[in-house]
């Protein structure tokens, strides 16, 4: 009888197992959990005008330089504007956590437990050369990236174990056992499709001025080395009329103007060189927006709200540094920053200070650890601070009386527990060989904007003995001592979305701690956040993915990795009143690729 149960148990097993992996047709999109929002057969997205006329200009500005027009390599400087003309086999839409669409793949088929996906290409697709897209240029695109792509491609994409060309038109990825992980078949959706017979003839791993042939609706048009960029439509572009398409991609050029600095940029725009500028800088918001053309009409000012989480602004702490690898001294640290002062008489009070990683969503924790988090965290409590579970977080702060002397007596505490003490006026330790080590670090910056929160910051350290210098570079040299964590402390903000998954590996995970050009800019290794991260892969459903965010969150917060700085919940655009934009706009923000140019 019991031998009859065993075998009854095992035949269920495997039936079960089966239907799994098996069980499965393809599908218009998918959706990350749950039900896609948009139905098959659906006409257009609920935030794009299908009446939008095609026609006109767009031109936009950005700051820096640029020494390359391939974004896939961790080499160079890119320039801006690689989503115009490159598409993936899925597109994202904006009005759903996380949902993809068919564009250069006509359908998706996953089986339940998402173990593969297979891709059906759309016939139509086609690269700019005319050539179509194939089942062998997807798969020399994995191949291709994988190896020598970014840091996040590497990591994404190495976790297939096998591809298939079924045909010339169906690809199929299986996965490797111990990934499980349910957003894979997304990540390889959005994976950007190149050309193998272009990159037969043309070295990749290279920084290059050069056109790459893509399947984007804009191809490259004209290239000025390091100051301008501007993109051509194309006016049979194939995917005009997908449904994900409509509405979108409505000017006939785009182009992006490279500015020495946000000064310069910013009287270029008041001028009229360029059309759209966001804005980030709140005093500048209030107070250089005032110019004529802004005072008639011809300049609209519009803050548009969105509900999108608000990501992580910090100063960083690079915590390779010996002197940055004490929690206390972080924190320490962080009771320098007065965000009280600075947003009462710089900002009129208008930003909220930060206090999650996944501000302005359901996914920030908040108060202590629910029974649900504390499932995820006591097996890893060992690699955690305590402090999670006793203690509510609260950004360091000059409390709320406003006097940043309450700040600098908590840290100078803290410094002193961790003996750094005060000699001659500058904070040292005396480590265990007699030598004297000085606290001090170079604050490095990009933008030319944070110098003055940057300077307050440095003022109040010194009241600790603690030497903060400020160093401002190009965009260039930024980018390569980022890449390269030649850093002891930037500021930087870490964007995430409503549902995130593998990515954060590749800003918390140990293995980015080690590899160039990823996100961990801090340098972190720790087995328990790897555990987390390892768990937000394998959420099947919206409230696992929620709890196990929220627990992540807690550990990055009571680590004190950052000194979180503020955010709004709102984006703040001056345009020029040639251009407007759809009456709709959805979760993640206004989007750009939707708007049009009035009277085309």
């Amino acid at each position: 009888m019991k031998k009859k149960l065993n075998s009854i148990i095992v035949i269920f097993v495997l039936l079960v197992s089966f239907s799994l992996t098996v069980k499965s047709e393809p599908m218009h999109g998918i959706a990350m959990h749950g039900d896609t929002k948009y139905p098959r057969g659906f006409k257009h997205l609920d935030y794009a005008n299908p009446n939008a006329p095609k026609g006109g200009n767009l031109r936009l500005a950005v700051t820096g330089s640029f020494d390359s027009i391939n974004s896939f390599i961790i080499k160079g400087s890119p320039a801006a504007g690689r989503q115009y003309v490159f598409e993936s086999l899925l597109g994202r839409v904006w009005d759903e956590p996380f949902s993809l669409y068919g564009l250069i793949a006509e359908s998706i088929e996953v089986p339940l437990d998402r173990s593969w996906v297979k891709f059906y290409i759309r016939s139509k697709a086609r690269f700019h050369d005319g050539t179509k897209i194939s089942a062998d240029d997807v798969i020399f695109s994995w191949e291709l990236l994988r190896k020598e792509g970014r840091a996040n491609m590497r990591l994404f994409y190495n976790k297939v174990s096998e591809v298939e060309k079924i045909s010339n038109s169906i690809v199929k990825f299986t996965f490797k056992e111990e990934a499980q992980d349910r957003e894979l078949p997304l990540l390889m959706g959005l994976m950007p499709i190149l050309s193998k017979n272009f990159f037969s003839e043309n070295e990749f791993n290279k920084t290059t001025l050069e056109p790459i042939v893509g399947s984007g609706p804009y191809k490259v048009k004209e290239i000025i080395p390091g100051r301008k960029i501007v993109y051509k439509r194309i006016k049979n572009y194939w995917g005009n009329k997908l449904p994900i398409r409509i509405g979108h991609n409505n000017f006939d050029t785009i182009s992006y103007e490279y500015f020495r600095d946000s000064n310069v940029l910013m009287e270029a725009f008041k001028s009229g060189e360029f059309d759209l500028k966001a804005e980030y800088s709140a005093s500048r918001w209030r107070t250089a927006y005032n110019f004529p053309s802004a005072k008639n009409g011809m300049v609209k000012l519009e803050e548009i709200q969105n509900s999108r989480p608000s990501g992580m602004k910090a100063f960083v702490f690079n915590s390779r540094k010996e002197i940055f690898k004490d929690l206390n001294v972080r924190k320490a640290i962080g009771y320098a920053f007065d965000f009280e002062w600075i947003n009462k008489n710089l900002f009129n009070n208008v930003y909220t200070r930060t206090d999650s990683f996944f501000a302005n969503s359901d996914l920030a924790s908040s108060d202590l650890p629910t029974i649900e988090e504390k499932e995820l965290l006591v097996p890893i409590k060992d690699f955690i601070p305590k402090t999670i579970f006793t203690q509510k977080y609260r950004p360091q702060s000059s409390e709320t009386n406003n006097e940043i002397r309450i700040g600098l007596k908590k840290a100078n505490e803290l410094l002193e527990k961790s003996g750094w003490v005060i000699e001659k006026g500058k904070r040292l330790k005396i480590l265990n060989n007699g030598k004297k080590l000085l606290l001090k670090f170079e604050i490095l910056l990009v933008n030319p904007d944070n110098e003055r929160i940057a300077i307050i910051f440095s003022k109040n350290l010194k009241k600790l003995g603690i030497d903060a210098s400020i160093r401002t570079v190009d965009s260039a040299q930024y980018q390569k001592r980022r890449q390269n964590y030649d850093f002891d402390m930037i500021i930087n903000k870490w964007r995430v979305t409503l549902s995130p998954g593998n990515e954060q590996a590749y800003y918390w995970g140990s293995k980015a701690a080690t590899d160039k050009g990823t996100r961990n800019y801090i340098g972190i290794k720790n087995k328990g956040i790897d555990k987390l991260i390892e768990k937000i892969t394998k959420t099947t459903e919206r409230k696992e993915l929620v709890t196990a965010i929220r627990a992540l969150d807690r550990v990055l917060l009571h680590n004190f990795f950052v000194i979180p700085m503020y955010h709004i919940k709102f984006d703040r655009v001056a345009y020029w009143n040639k251009i407007t934009r759809p009456n709709k706009t959805p979760i993640y923000g206004y989007v750009l690729e939707t708007w049009w140019e009035k009277n085309n």
